[in-house]
């Protein structure tokens, strides 16, 4: 995964205000709530040295997405009274966080991130009303942030006897999407009556996409409609979760074969702290490995520049570094990760067990 969508909070110089805030609405009284978990992180950056026209910045779009439904959160950024960057998160923090340091406590953002699948989502359903229609609704995202962020949408009513001659536009709109590289994934429900619908669909598609397809069929008898995603949620996110938790992309998966032959071959290179910041100053890093649930709160050291990282301050004095600050491994592995250019890889410990949790990949 690139991580370039982090760039902003890398572009200008702290100090940082990096915040987590659960801001679900499926709650009795949702802003009372999120306003009591506000006065409680609030209190934790004043304790670290917040000014208050950063506090301001922050509070001015805290819970500004009530209007998604469902469970969710917020990532806020900001820095020196501007606000920087916010995003909402596809589920909650595990618990509310507020850091005021050197640099932005931005992993936690990026593993929500991961993996970033580039997916389309298509929804027919046979209308049997007078006159009889096809309704097609088509979505594409990144997968899983496009949960709380749909992507763009489009959504059509086709008299059910123009349908054959209408499906192409569909699927030369699927077969762009993939050729592309904006749908790594296409996922295709037909309701009860709307199997006819989808086959005709299907067949219009060229093998070449056929092999991106996966289809499912919805619960709904053929009295029901299908369930209606929520305000702000994405379409056809359950089947999504269920085809998509746990699958790396497709870019991931070559880095992850790229790693495990490295490791077999270079393991005192690919695993660990040790070799992670070594390859990272050396700007020999390809991708950053983390795995899941993330566990890096051994300090670092670092010094003016990205790449200036290290497990010992006497290192980078040696190195004639004249500012030597000591980090948690988490921000400061990012941090160089963003500025020398490399991927991140975000894996489940019960897939690939990292010692010290991180590991590397190095540039051929």
């Amino acid at each position: 995964m690139k991580l370039s969508f982090l760039d902003p909070l890398y572009e200008q110089p702290g100090p940082w205000a990096s915040v987590y805030l659960d801001t679900s609405q499926d709650i009795d009284d949702p802003e009372r709530a999120i306003a009591l978990r506000w006065r409680h992180l609030r209190e934790d950056l004043v304790a670290g040295g917040a000014e208050r026209e950063t506090l301001d910045a922050l509070a001015d779009v805290l819970g500004a997405d009530r209007e998604v439904a469902g469970r969710h959160g917020q990532a806020l950024f900001a820095a020196r009274g501007r606000l920087v960057l916010v995003e909402e998160l596809p589920e909650p923090p595990r618990r509310d966080v507020a850091r005021f340091g050197p640099l932005p406590h931005a992993l936690p953002l990026a593993v929500h991130h991961a993996p970033e699948i580039p997916y389309a989502a298509v929804a027919l359903d046979h209308l049997t009303q007078e006159p009889e229609e096809v309704l097609v609704e088509v979505e594409s995202g990144r997968w899983p942030m496009s949960r709380v962020v749909p992507g763009p949408a489009a959504t059509h009513r086709v008299p059910a006897g123009d349908w054959p001659q209408q499906a192409p536009d569909i699927a030369r709109h699927l077969e762009e999407l993939a050729a592309g590289g904006d749908a790594e994934v296409i996922v295709v429900r037909a309701g009860a009556q709307a199997e006819w619908a989808r086959g005709v669909l299907v067949g219009r598609l060229p093998r070449r996409v056929r092999d991106h397809l996966i289809t499912v069929r919805s619960e709904a008898t053929a009295q029901e409609m299908p369930p209606r995603p929520g305000p702000g949620r994405a379409l056809l996110e359950e089947e999504l979760g269920g085809l998509l938790a746990d699958r790396p992309s497709t870019g991931d998966h070559r880095l992850l074969d790229r790693y495990r032959a490295q490791r077999a071959q270079r393991p005192e290179a690919s695993d660990g702290l040790t070799a992670v910041a070594a390859a990272l100053q050396q700007g020999r890093a390809e991708a950053l490995l983390v795995t899941t649930p993330v566990s890096l709160s051994a300090p670092v050291w670092t010094g003016t520049e990205p790449h200036r990282i290290s497990l010992s301050a006497e290192e980078l004095r040696a190195f004639g570094e004249p500012t030597v600050r000591r980090e948690t491994a988490e921000d400061a592995l990012l941090w160089a990760a963003v500025g020398t250019g490399a991927e991140l890889v975000v894996v489940p410990h019960d897939t690939l067990p990292l010692h010290d949790g991180v590991g590397v990949l190095l540039r051929s």
